[in-house]
C-alpha cells in the first residue's frame, strides 16, 4: 500500500506540465532575444520554415498555420503582423482563394533561419538533455497532447 496523496500538488501532471512549460519558455527567452523573436514568434517561424517555398510563389494559409501551431487565428494575426513589420514574413491574399491570407517567409526570414539553427543544440545543453532524451520526452508529451485532445473532442 502506498502513502501517496492523490491530491498532493506534486502528484498532479497538470502542475508539472504547467511549471515545466513556464520554465522552458523562460529558458528560451535568453536564446531567442538575440534573434529578435518571442517564443510564440519562434514557433510560428519554425512552422513556416518547415513548409517554406523558397520561390515565394505560394505561402501557407493562416488557417493551416493556426492548426500547425495550435493557436487560434485571432491570436495568430497580431503575431504575424509583428513578424511582417520585422521583415521576416509577408502576408498576401491567396491567388487561389481571395478570402484566404497566405503567409510566406521573406529573404530576411530565411537568413534568420540560418541563425536559428543554433537554438536547438543550445537549448538541449541548457536543459541538460541528450537528443535521445529529447526524442523520448517529445514522444511522451505528444501522447499526452493526443490523449487530452481526444478527451475533450466529442
Amino acid at each position: 500500500m502506498t502513502d501517496r496523496d492523490p491530491l498532493a500538488l506534486e502528484e498532479q501532471v497538470c502542475f508539472a506540465l504547467a511549471v515545466a512549460s513556464r520554465e522552458v519558455v523562460s529558458a528560451y527567452k535568453a536564446v531567442l532575444d538575440p534573434l529578435g523573436l518571442t517564443h510564440p514568434q519562434y514557433l510560428v517561424m519554425l512552422a513556416l520554415w518547415q513548409h517554406d517555398d523558397p520561390s515565394g510563389t505560394t505561402g501557407m494559409s493562416v488557417k493551416e498555420l493556426s492548426t500547425l501551431v495550435h493557436l487560434d487565428p485571432g491570436t495568430l494575426s497580431p503575431l504575424l503582423k509583428r513578424l511582417e513589420a520585422a521583415g521576416l514574413v509577408s502576408r498576401a491574399r491567396s491567388a487561389a482563394d481571395e478570402r484566404s491570407l497566405a503567409v510566406s517567409v521573406t529573404a530576411d526570414g530565411r537568413t534568420l533561419r540560418r541563425r536559428a539553427l543554433a537554438v536547438p543544440p543550445t537549448m538541449l545543453s541548457r536543459l541538460g538533455m541528450s537528443e535521445d532524451d529529447l526524442v523520448a520526452t517529445n514522444a511522451i508529451l505528444h501522447r499526452i497532447i493526443d490523449a487530452a485532445h481526444e478527451s475533450v473532442t466529442p
